[in-house]
C-alpha cells in the first residue's frame, strides 16, 4: 500500500495527462532520431513551417523594450488600468456590447475558469459544458469539489445541438441556485467547431427565457482563448454585440487570454472580463474576484501586462499585431484545409472544422490508434470520442500523407468511427 499524507479529497490526483504525456514521448523522439523523422501533432502552440515556437516578433520587440521596473514590480491585484483597458479593447475590437464591463487580470484563461467556478457555482454543483471541450475543464471542477457535465455539441449534420443543450441547462436551473455553463467558441478545442449568428441568437435568447421571472442566474462563460486566429478580426468578434441588453440574472463572463493572440502562452496572462446591466453585479464581479485572486496567485505577471499594454497603445503596432495574426491564421487554415482535402480523398472522417488550432477525427479506440500510431513515430492526443490533431503546430509537408496514414491504422487496427 502506497503511503500518503495527503488530506482524503486531495489523495489520487496526478498532474500528467494525456496531451503532455504524448508530447513528452514525441520531443524525446524527436531528440533521439531528428525533427524530420518525427510528427508532433500534440502541441498546443503555433509552429512555423521549420517547426519552431512562434513568438509575434511586435511582442518580441515590446518585451526588449521594458524597463527593469516594469519587468520586476508587484502589478495592482486587479491588474494595470491600462492593460486592462486595452484586454477588453482587444478582446471585443468594433463589438463591443452595452453594459457595464469590468475586469479583472488572471493567470491566463485557465485563470478565469478557475475563479468562475469557484466564485459562481457551489460545492456540490455541476458545471455545464459540452461534450468536446478541453480536459482541463474536468480537473478544474473536480479540484474545487464540482461535477463538469456534458451536453452534445454538435448533431449528426455538423451543426450546433441545440436540443441537447436546452434540456441539460434547464434541468440544472431547475436543481442549482447558479447555473454555470463554458462555451468555447469560435474555434472549438478540440474540433474547430464555432456558432453561427443564429445558433448565437437562439443560445442567448433560451438563457433569457429559461430563468425569466425566477430567483435563478446563469453565468455564462465565453471562453475565447483561439479568438485572433478564427477569422477576420472584425467579422470573428461580432457575436460579442449578441451579449449586451441581458437580464439581470445572466451574467456574461468572457474567458479573455493573451496566451494565443499574444503567444504568450508560459507567462500565464488573461483577463475575465463581465458583461452586466446592472452595477452592483460589476463591482461585485470585481470585488470577489481579485479576492480571490489574492488569495491564490496574489497578483500577475507586471512584464506581460506592460507588453501588452504598452502595444495597444501604438496605432503602428496594433497594425503589425493585425498584419502578424492575419499571417499566422492563414497558415493554420492552409494546414487544415489540405488536410481535409486528403483525408475527404481517403474516407477519413472529421467532425466539421470551421478554424482554430485542431481537428478532430472522431473513432471509438482512440488510444489503441494513437499507441499504433507513435509506432510510426506520429503523436497525436487520444480523446474520449477520438483523436486531435494540431494543425497549428504540424507544417503543410508533414500534413501531407497523414490523414492517409491515420485512415489506415484505423482500419489495421479495426477501429470504427
Amino acid at each position: 500500500m502506497v503511503k500518503s499524507v495527503a488530506a482524503p479529497q486531495a489523495k489520487g490526483k496526478s498532474a500528467e495527462d494525456k496531451i503532455f504525456g504524448a508530447n513528452n514521448r514525441a520531443v524525446a523522439l524527436t531528440e533521439k532520431l531528428g525533427a524530420d523523422k518525427v510528427i508532433n501533432g500534440t502541441v498546443g502552440s503555433m509552429l512555423d513551417e521549420d517547426g519552431n515556437l512562434i513568438m509575434l516578433d511586435v511582442v518580441q520587440k515590446a518585451y526588449k523594450a521594458l524597463t527593469p521596473k516594469e519587468i520586476v514590480a508587484y502589478a495592482p491585484i486587479q491588474g494595470y488600468p491600462d492593460y486592462l483597458e486595452a484586454a477588453i479593447d482587444q478582446c471585443f475590437g468594433e463589438s463591443r456590447p452595452e453594459g457595464y464591463i469590468r475586469a479583472c487580470a488572471t493567470s491566463g484563461g485557465s485563470g478565469v475558469l478557475h475563479h468562475v467556478i469557484h466564485n459562481y457555482s457551489e460545492w456540490g454543483d455541476e458545471v455545464l459544458t459540452s461534450d468536446w471541450h478541453w480536459g482541463a475543464y474536468g480537473s478544474m471542477c473536480n479540484d474545487n469539489g464540482r461535477k463538469l457535465r456534458e451536453f452534445e455539441l454538435l448533431t449528426p449534420d455538423g451543426h450546433f445541438n441545440m436540443e441537447s443543450f436546452k434540456a441539460n441547462v434547464s434541468d440544472m436551473v431547475a436543481k442549482q441556485y447558479n447555473t454555470v455553463i463554458i462555451m468555447n467558441s469560435p474555434a472549438n478545442n478540440p474540433t474547430g467547431y464555432g456558432l453561427s449568428d443564429s445558433e448565437w441568437d437562439e443560445v442567448l435568447a433560451f438563457l433569457k427565457d429559461v430563468v425569466k421571472g425566477k430567483d435563478k442566474n446563469i453565468i455564462f462563460v465565453s471562453d475565447v482563448a483561439y479568438l485572433d486566429y478564427s477569422g477576420e478580426k472584425h467579422e470573428c468578434r461580432k457575436f460579442f454585440k449578441k451579449f449586451g441588453n441581458m437580464p439581470d440574472n445572466v451574467l456574461i463572463v468572457v474567458a479573455y487570454t493573451c496566451s494565443k493572440g499574444f503567444t504568450m502562452y508560459g507567462q500565464r496572462m488573461g483577463a475575465m472580463i463581465c458583461v452586466t446591466p446592472n452595477k452592483d453585479i460589476a463591482d461585485e464581479f470585481v470585488a470577489i474576484n481579485q479576492y480571490t485572486s489574492r488569495a491564490t496567485w496574489s497578483n500577475s505577471n507586471s512584464a506581460a501586462m506592460k507588453v501588452m499594454a504598452n502595444i495597444c497603445k501604438d496605432p503602428a503596432k496594433v497594425a503589425e499585431l493585425d498584419a502578424e495574426r492575419a499571417k499566422y491564421f492563414h497558415l493554420i487554415q492552409e494546414r487544415a484545409d489540405l488536410f481535409m482535402k486528403e483525408a475527404d480523398e481517403c474516407g477519413l472522417k472529421y467532425l466539421r472544422y470551421i478554424s482554430g488550432f485542431f481537428i478532430t477525427i472522431p473513432m471509438e479506440g482512440s488510444q489503441k490508434v494513437c499507441d499504433e500510431l507513435e509506432k510510426e513515430n506520429i503523436f497525436l492526443v487520444p480523446l474520449g470520442k477520438g483523436i486531435r490533431l494540431a494543425v497549428c503546430s504540424v507544417s503543410k509537408k508533414k500534413i501531407h500523407g497523414l490523414a492517409a496514414k491515420i485512415k489506415a491504422t484505423l482500419d489495421a487496427v479495426g477501429a470504427k468511427q
